[in-house]
């Protein structure tokens, strides 16, 4: 399942999974799966489809267009890693491990004339600069509710109390799928994603993703385990 990570400049704003049986639609009105609350954002300015052999990235005649990769679109073919800009916000594309998807963007590309504003070229110019080509593989060591620890070298790593996650922690409340671990190009965040349990990093619950740094403590349910890098 792939994640969409919104960034606004070099803040992480939110993480948002995507589902395969329906559209993800991204603007500035409440109505969108993905908000953006700025007045450079249309209402409905773009969405994203699975066709089956992949993900489909189309903008809604939106009136400050979609950027994918430095380049304006109208509809394309995304693959992992690429990098949508939409006014002065970024979304990453990640995919998780096991998802396919073709990597020929040139197939079934069509792109519109590119735009000739300097100012919004250099926010582009800006975005992709953040995108930093290596990373170091980030781990979680058990410090109270388990044992052992756990490289983070999925794109995408699920915690919670059901088997199928990469990461079990248990608890009454704790969500089957608790929270999400993602890889991104400035570090790992890690967000909410369900059940009572609140997650909390460094003991400070936390309502949005989050950016970790090394040795930050994450505390789900019974479990308490501590970030760090190889």
């Amino acid at each position: 399942m792939p994640i969409l990570t919104l960034k606004f400049k070099d803040n992480v704003i939110k993480t948002y999974p995507f589902t395969k049986d329906k559209p993800m639609s991204i603007g500035r009105r409440e109505n969108n799966d993905i908000v953006i609350a700025n007045l450079t954002v249309s209402g409905n300015h773009a969405k994203i489809d699975y066709n089956g052999d992949g993900f489909i990235l189309t903008d809604l005649k939106s009136k400050n267009q979609t950027f994918i990769n430095d380049e304006p679109v109208t509809s394309i073919q995304m693959n992992d890693g690429d990098v949508i800009t939409i006014g002065k916000h970024t979304l990453l594309f990640q995919l998780e491990d096991g998802d396919l998807i073709p990597l020929d963007h040139e197939n079934g590309m069509d792109q519109t004339m590119a735009m000739n504003t300097e100012a919004h070229r250099g926010l582009i110019k800006q975005a992709m600069m953040n995108v930093k080509d290596e990373q170091r593989i980030g781990v979680l060591g058990f410090v109270e509710g388990g044992d052992g620890k756990i490289e983070l070298n999925r794109k995408l790593t699920k915690i919670g109390k059901d088997p199928s996650n990469d990461i079990i922690v248990h608890g009454f409340m704790v969500g089957k799928t608790a929270a999400l671990l993602s890889q991104t190009p400035q570090g790992y965040s890690i967000s909410h994603y369900g059940g009572l349990s609140k997650v909390k990093v460094n003991n400070q619950v936390i309502k949005n993703s989050v950016l970790l740094e090394e040795f930050d403590v994450i505390q789900i349910g019974s479990a308490e385990l501590q970030f760090f890098y190889k």
